[in-house]
């Protein structure tokens, strides 16, 4: 089995790649799809690693919607063509610096 650190420390990097991806703003996500293919990979691959976070470390951050990052990954994955990057945009700027933050604490705690 997996040490379940390496799940954190996979969401950490995809948080970072992903603000480091759209460093150009909105205008600039919107218009260049390798952006776009970027970011949206790493939402996926950040949802199916936070589905493998122990339950109690998520409930040890509450604020964050865990479920949520968890089923986006499916909509990601599954029902691509219908993705609204106008509701990436909004993940990107109003829910990921949370989740970043939910995570860096994580990664101290287990750390520790």
């Amino acid at each position: 089995m997996k040490d379940r650190r390496l799940y954190l420390v996979h969401v950490r990097d995809c948080l970072t790649r992903i603000r480091d991806y759209t460093q150009g703003g909105k205008a600039e996500f919107m218009q260049n799809g390798m952006v776009q293919d970027a970011v949206l990979r790493n939402l996926e691959i950040m949802g199916e690693s936070v589905k493998k976070l122990p339950e109690a470390w998520k409930q040890s951050q509450p604020q964050v919607e865990w479920v949520k990052v968890g089923d986006f990954r499916n909509v990601l994955a599954h029902d691509y063509l219908d993705v609204d990057l106008d509701i990436v945009w909004n993940i990107i700027e109003n829910y990921l610096p949370g989740l970043e933050a939910a995570v860096r604490k994580l990664i101290d705690e287990v750390e520790t």
